[in-house]
């Protein structure tokens, strides 16, 4: 990680708006020119760059800023969080699978798509709950878990 801010133009302007802090402790604590703090200052540099707030961001403390304001040679320093990053070694919980990609719906889709082929994609769909396009690719047989679940009911059938 580097020793600048997180977003340094955004702190900067944070910063000038908010503070009493000398351009050249913001513009080493951003790592910017003094010459382009002071621009964004007056208005030239950084016009739709929106504040970034350092203190709540955990960059800075109020009471830093507030040294630093005093004594103007003092150099404004990034806080360093003390809490430790803790991994933990539980396992991954399984991704949530659709409503419409679990085994109902697929299943029934099939069924009348077998046992009443003159239905059209909506019409199933809307007794089904499912969408048109799910339809479509089990009539195609494209449907991503197709030969899969035609295994399970182990029945050879054709499509209309």
């Amino acid at each position: 990680m580097s020793d600048g801010p997180f977003m340094p133009k955004a702190t900067a302007v944070w910063l000038v708006e908010n503070t009493t802090l000398s351009f050249k402790q913001i513009a080493n604590f951003c790592n910017l020119h003094e010459l382009e703090v002071k621009g964004i200052a007056d208005g030239d540099v950084a016009k739709g760059i929106k504040a970034y707030n350092p203190i709540l961001a955990g960059q800075l403390t109020r009471d830093e800023i507030n040294l630093c304001s005093e004594n103007h040679e003092r150099p404004l320093s990034l806080s360093k969080k003390n809490q430790e990053i803790v991994v933990s070694s539980e396992r991954k919980k399984s991704k949530y699978t659709p409503i419409s990609k679990r085994k109902d719906r697929p299943d029934a889709v099939l069924w009348l798509v077998k046992n009443f082929p003159q239905l059209s994609d909506g019409q199933i769909a809307k007794l089904v709950g499912s969408t048109k396009g799910t339809v479509a690719l089990i009539r195609n047989r494209t449907y991503w878990n197709f030969f899969k679940f035609i295994s399970k009911r182990s029945c050879n059938f054709k499509f209309v």
